[in-house]
């Protein structure tokens, strides 16, 4: 994409992304990474509940509907919210990468509106690894991953440990996911930005 700001191009000594060996098989649905995540949780009576899946190499795919509870202007998505989607298409590269990351920078083009009952159709890859920091770029298209691009945005995403949400977030949903038996579901909880 041009346009890209210094810090959101992986520097020369970049490496390229490695697939973790456990990661999800491409086409395998990734699922909500928390029941209360404003991006893809399923608990979440006004969010989006994207939906993403594993790509080939460290890429992924999601889709969104742009519903009443989202606009900004009338029966037209709100910026913030074509933002979020992006956000969450992007973290969700870090199941791939099999890493705890928090977006660090997101730079997000508004390229066409996208009204109310538009699905979203987003890809995302991971374009750099440089220690902590991980690179990528989405885009999302109106219709199907062949349509006409609606919104773009480059990321850097920092590695952190578990403790970063530990230390930071609300005991109360905290314990509540710790205490979950799925251990699945607790190492996910924590897996992609808050």
């Amino acid at each position: 994409m041009s346009g890209r700001t210094t810090a959101l191009t992986p520097p020369e000594d970049a490496v390229p992304p490695v697939r973790h060996p456990d990661a999800p098989a491409p086409g395998e649905p990734l699922g909500s990474h928390y029941d209360q995540c404003f991006g893809c949780g399923e608990e979440q009576p006004h969010g989006l509940r994207l939906a993403a899946t594993a790509g080939e190499g460290v890429s992924v795919t999601a889709t969104f509907t742009v519903r009443p509870a989202h606009q900004g202007a009338p029966g037209l998505a709100h910026g913030g919210v074509l933002a979020t989607a992006l956000d969450e298409t992007l973290g969700a590269l870090q199941w791939l990468l099999r890493v705890i990351a928090v977006t660090g920078r997101l730079e997000t083009d508004f390229v066409r509106p996208v009204p109310v009952g538009t699905e979203l159709h987003l890809e995302a890859r991971v374009t750099g690894v440089h220690g902590r920091k991980i690179y990528s770029t989405a885009t999302g298209r109106i219709g199907g991953l062949d349509g006409p691009v609606a919104v773009r945005a480059d990321a850097l995403f920092i590695e952190v440990a578990i403790d970063h949400f530990i230390d930071n977030g609300r005991p109360e949903e905290i314990n509540a996911a710790l205490a979950d038996p799925d251990q699945v579901r607790v190492a996910r909880a924590f897996e992609v930005n808050p």
